[in-house]
């Protein structure tokens, strides 16, 4: 077994540094080392935001900040042997954290951004297993590490194909961030030009922010270009269910993988989406199902209660997470706090999906995360 690795400069941004990394999809995008299965990569990682935020930023950076550069990730790694219609396992096994985490409200992002309008930043101090900040007084997060975009570019055909059904759904008025070349990385007028954005999750992962994929977890990616070509970055120290203000302890961090192909699988199988496994506890149980909380719940109806939209868990979730912020403040945090609570903290559960017309969304909140 062979040890590869990629290290960056903290000190660089990726257009300072584009042979580490790149924060468009795309299957041309050259690769950064080779493996062949069974081999370990070691791989370092900047931030969802690419170094834009420090410890003395303030709320004005964050609606100063760049989104055509989100997110840096490093890579990609050529796994030999892999081809398109085989299933790449990655074994995580390592997510080391920074030091310094952030939570950033940005004007015009995260599941409430039309009742945040505003910008606003926690800044955090990560050490000895927790996240602490100044910001957010009396509050201590638990840490359970992992990487919120990790995946595999699409080949050219599912990158056409991409392409075309996310430019509909932004006719339709959806909310999408098209190619573009500005701030990409790499450069390459093809690749900038037709690159898909990193902010949501696709068929080869990306996106996910899947909490569950800390140490111990093995992801399951179907494999569309020769190579794979598996990237990564956008580490979270922690996070609630949902990132609910569209960041959660965001840090630079160092990845350990191993990777695994099975020939055809995902083609004989037919597997079209990420999958993932593991045979113990993602986190510490009690902080995977907290033994002390208080929860809130939302049921898919207008908040002045005057109309019901039929089966719509995201209105449901959004209730949810209202009511709790709602009682954040009855213990006295100010909106923007809470939403930053709910994001890093607050798990989202469905707990009636078949009544009709109404669910019922509950939103719980961890009281072991408060000093008193």
């Amino acid at each position: 077994m062979a040890v590869h690795e990629i290290r960056i400069d903290p000190a660089k941004t990726l257009r300072e540094e584009p042979g580490t990394g790149h924060n468009r999809w795309h299957p041309g995008i050259p690769p950064v080392v080779r493996c062949e299965p069974g081999d370990e990569v070691v791989m370092e990682t900047r931030d969802a935001f690419d170094g834009q935020f420090g410890p003395s930023s303030t709320a004005e950076a964050v609606a100063a900040a760049d989104l055509g550069i989100v997110h840096p990730l490093t890579g990609p790694v050529f796994v030999d042997g892999a081809e398109p219609g085989d299933l790449l396992e990655v074994e995580i096994l390592d997510v080391a954290p920074d030091a310094f985490g952030f939570t950033a409200q940005a004007p015009g992002f995260g599941f409430l951004r039309d009742d945040f309008p505003e910008p606003y930043l926690v800044r955090w101090t990560i050490a000895d297993g927790w996240a602490t900040s100044d910001d957010l007084p009396g509050v201590r997060i638990p840490g359970a590490p992992f990487m919120g975009t990790i995946g595999l570019p699409p080949g050219p055909a599912a990158l056409r194909r991409i392409t075309a059904r996310e430019q509909a759904a932004l006719d339709a008025g959806g909310v999408v961030m098209p190619p573009s070349a500005a701030g990409a990385v790499p450069s390459d007028p093809e690749i900038a030009a037709t690159g898909l954005r990193t902010v949501p999750p696709r068929e080869q992962g990306g996106n996910v922010d899947i909490k569950q994929l800390t140490a111990g977890t093995s992801l399951f990616l179907p494999v569309d270009a020769p190579g794979a070509l598996f990237s990564a970055g956008d580490a979270h120290f922690a996070q609630g269910d949902g990132e609910a203000c569209g960041t959660a302890i965001e840090m630079r961090a160092t990845l350990r993988v191993r990777f695994a192909v099975h020939k055809g699988e995902a083609r004989e199988k037919g597997i079209t989406s990420p999958r993932f496994s593991r045979t113990e506890y993602w986190t510490a149980p009690e902080y995977a199902a907290p033994r002390r909380f208080y929860a809130t719940t939302g049921m898919p109806v207008s908040r002045d209660g005057g109309t019901v939209v039929s089966e719509d868990v995201t209105l449901a979730a959004r209730n949810a997470l209202h009511n709790m912020i709602d009682h954040l403040g009855e213990r006295g945090w100010t909106r923007q706090q809470a939403y930053a609570i709910c994001s890093v903290a607050v798990d989202l559960k469905i707990s009636q999906l078949v009544d009709v017309p109404s669910v019922l969304v509950s939103a719980f909140l961890p009281l072991d995360i408060f000093s008193s």
